[in-house]
């Protein structure tokens, strides 16, 4: 058996319509669902999809997802410009230059692409 790929992660967030404002925002697909919805998918490339759970009560609930992007800088100033506020990108020793950006419900997005 062998892994290929994770074809969706789903967190839990406490108001649908903020969270799908905020992903709509950094440039995501809606692919189901939408800010009144229980459960909402966006599209992450071809098979890939990060979906949305309403749950009000959660509390302690945190994620994090790790996205490959090509133009991380680009992408950087992109989303400063639509008023968001990620972290400065920078490099990691373990050859990738990336950013973190929280969304509304304190899960962390990592924007990173190889350093060449």
């Amino acid at each position: 058996m062998e892994f290929v790929h994770i074809s969706a992660v789903t967190l839990a967030v406490r108001e649908m319509d903020r969270s799908v404002d905020f992903y709509q925002r950094i440039g995501l697909e809606l692919a189901g669902g939408g800010p009144t919805a229980a459960f909402t998918s966006f599209r992450i490339g071809k098979e890939e999809f990060l979906n949305l759970m309403a749950a009000p009560d959660s509390v302690n609930w945190w994620g994090r997802i790790i996205v490959r992007v090509q133009g991380v800088d680009a992408l950087f100033q992109d989303l400063k410009q639509k008023g968001l506020h990620p972290e400065p990108p920078r490099d990691g020793e373990w050859g990738e230059r990336y950013f973190h950006i929280e969304d509304p419900d304190h899960h962390e997005l990592s924007f990173a692409e190889p350093l060449t």
